[in-house]
């Protein structure tokens, strides 16, 4: 049975996300084969693949507070640092305490 609906966490994806997770089900969840396949090494997929499951997780997380999600996406995709989104996070939950 085709899927008709696109799981939110899926469609926020890009296409070299959704490739990495179909090469990694091809290679029946084995970083080593995925390495290979890449031409690079076993970390190098290991924290490719923790960041794509801090993305499915972070989509599951967006009703709840959009702009945290948004700088922790940032920081994901290497557009900002982490020690700036811990700030940025910290910053915002402070404000909204005081509020």
């Amino acid at each position: 049975m085709p899927i008709t609906v696109v799981p939110e966490w899926m469609a926020e994806l890009d296409g070299e996300d959704v490739a990495f997770i179909r090469n990694f089900v091809l290679a029946s969840g084995s970083l080593k084969e995925i390495a290979q396949e890449y031409g690079v090494t076993y970390p190098t997929v290991r924290l490719r693949l923790d960041r794509l499951i801090q993305k499915i997780r972070l989509s599951g997380e967006r009703a709840a507070d959009p702009y945290v999600s948004l700088v922790k996406r940032l920081a994901l995709d290497e557009k900002i640092d982490f020690d700036t989104a811990k700030l940025l996070i910290a910053e915002y939950r402070r404000q909204k305490e005081e509020s």
